[in-house]
């Protein structure tokens, strides 16, 4: 058996654009691997395809092309028409969404938005078994019995978060997509839940794909890393070899804008200013997606379109000049 729970081979997921017959490239021929029991982190900035990727893997949003192995199991490949039926596998893969605020119907109280997936699966025999699976889940993530009556407007965006999670959890899945599960809560409410995902990993054997703009965040949650831009994925290691031995002068940038504490460190931290803005996913550039923000861009970057490749064991990049950058 292969250690790998989620196997991602060239995943695109193209959306055709109203009125006109261009399309948006908003996930483009991405490929990575989840271990069993991992976090692997996925970061870029806003509209890079880091939640169009996760959503695609669930297949939430139907991929326009590659291959998604689950556990040893094709459940998406566009080459030999495989579309398995996701039913059985919505058990097994969950999301936490990233607005607890807007992922919440506001019609349905706490008890019965966490006892849906028990209703569509049928995961109980009684009613007072219902309950009770809900009142545990409820404590799983630091709520208790009362709540269950509420309603979603009722709570602060961390415990509509909370009730997100509960909900992800009800059906016993082993991987859960967490989509920015933290970029809508204040830092004091991020640390609780970042911590709570990570006991709920060690009590549960979860797997997760991490979604998140918050290099710090993903850094101390995360096991691996794979940076995204326009679409592509740049760079992919392990937590901290990307972080301190980083070769894609886009996620230098990244780190480079991370906050330090100590003011010293901080002064003595140069920042990596990227110029230019970044270019239309409905009109990408020619070549290496990043060419037009680099400052080592050259004709061969306009040309051709850098491979993503093993460069140091487990450590992946695409660029023409890892040379020059070492």
């Amino acid at each position: 058996m292969s250690e790998n729970l989620l196997e991602i081979e060239h995943l695109k997921q193209y959306f055709p654009v109203a009125g006109s017959k261009k399309v948006v490239h908003a996930v483009d021929d991405v490929s990575f691997f989840i271990k069993k029991g991992e976090t692997f982190g996925l970061v870029g900035e806003s509209g890079c395809g880091k939640t169009t990727t996760g959503r695609s893997i669930l297949r939430l949003t139907e991929p326009t092309a590659g291959k998604i192995t689950y556990d040893g199991e094709v459940i998406f490949d566009s080459e030999k028409g495989i579309r398995a039926d996701m039913r059985p596998y919505r058990r097994k893969m969950q999301i936490v969404f990233q607005d607890p605020y807007a992922s919440l119907d506001p019609r349905m109280t706490v008890g019965d938005i966490v006892g849906e997936a028990l209703d569509i699966h049928k995961l109980y025999s009684s009613k007072a078994e219902r309950r009770e699976k809900i009142i545990s889940l409820l404590s799983t993530v630091g709520l208790n019995s009362e709540h269950a009556n509420r309603y979603p407007h009722e709570f602060s965006g961390g415990q509509r978060q909370r009730i997100g999670i509960a909900r992800a959890l009800a059906v016993n899945p082993k991987f859960i997509v967490c989509d920015e599960p933290v970029s809508a809560l204040d830092v004091s409410i991020q640390a609780q839940v970042v911590n709570m995902f990570e006991d709920l990993q060690k009590e549960r054997d979860l797997t997760y794909l991490f979604i998140a703009h918050d290099l710090s965040v993903v850094n101390h949650i995360s096991s691996r890393i794979g940076v995204m831009y326009l679409g592509h994925m740049v760079e992919m290691a392990d937590a901290d070899e990307l972080i301190f031995h980083s070769l894609h002068p886009y996620t230098r940038s990244l780190i480079s804008a991370v906050p330090i504490a100590d003011p010293k460190t901080a002064r003595a931290n140069k920042r990596i200013i990227l110029e230019g803005d970044v270019p239309s996913p409905v009109n990408p550039p020619s070549g290496c997606p990043f060419r037009t923000r680099c400052p080592y861009a050259d004709a061969q970057c306009a040309e051709q379109k850098p491979a993503f490749k093993e460069v140091a064991s487990g450590h992946w990049a695409a660029c023409h000049h890892l040379d020059k950058l070492n």
